[in-house]
């Protein structure tokens, strides 16, 4: 069933793997300040995948395209814009959605495409960004909200939040404080996004009307500065 949205407002897709704790951010954050914009389907990658259960319950339209029923990357990629374009989106957002897409894919949704990543961009693309972070010795380490392109984790930045890297922790520790900024950073570019902010210069760095701060940063022990 396809979701209804008011004209003018954006329509949202987010593809989800896991629990989808970015997921309910942007739900949240979307509903509680009234953005211009709905989120019209959450779409899983595994049926299985817990998120679903909480769009579900949210009133979220709610599917999986689950990439074992597939014999190949552009088959299954093939499958999940099949379902993406059902629901007419502006932007498709990737929050937690761990697969490897395919160079057609990501140019069928060029600069529509939007993407966070445990590491502050261009350092530690791929997996295991925490523990990379403290095997090199880097003093704050971060996420970033990016524009896809076909070359995995790169694209133009959007807004990044960073935390301090402390003596004590562990890659999970790490974690922990990263995603609990996760969730302020990335509800903030996805509204500007809905809001129609973000343009792009013809070298492929990202303008925000309005120049809002682009960088949230968490100092230990106290919460991401307003």
């Amino acid at each position: 069933m396809l979701a209804a949205s008011s004209p003018g407002r954006r329509r949202l897709v987010i593809l989800i793997s896991g629990r989808g704790s970015n997921m309910q951010a942007l739900v949240q954050a979307c509903r509680q300040e009234n953005w211009p914009a709905d989120i019209v389907a959450v779409i899983a990658s595994r049926p299985d995948a817990a998120g679903l259960r909480w769009a579900g319950e949210a009133g979220i339209p709610i599917a999986s395209v689950y990439h074992r029923d597939y014999a190949g990357r552009e088959a299954f990629d093939a499958a999940l814009a099949e379902e993406i374009d059902r629901h007419r989106p502006d932007y498709v957002i990737l929050a937690g959605f761990m697969r490897v897409l395919t160079p057609g894919f990501v140019n069928r949704y060029a600069d529509r495409l939007v993407n966070i990543h445990p590491s502050l961009l261009p350092a530690f693309p791929g997996l295991h960004t925490h523990g990379q972070a403290l095997a090199t010795g880097v003093q704050v380490h971060g996420c970033t909200v990016h524009f896809v392109t076909p070359l995995l984790d790169h694209g133009p930045i959007i807004a990044q939040g960073c935390v301090p890297v402390l003596g004590g922790d562990s890659p999970e520790s790490l974690a922990e404080r990263v995603l609990a900024i996760e969730h302020r950073v990335f509800p903030a570019a996805v509204r500007w996004l809905a809001e129609g902010r973000v343009s792009q210069t013809a070298d492929h760095r990202v303008v925000v009307q309005g120049d809002p701060q682009r960088l949230y940063m968490w100092s230990a022990g106290n919460a991401p500065a307003d």
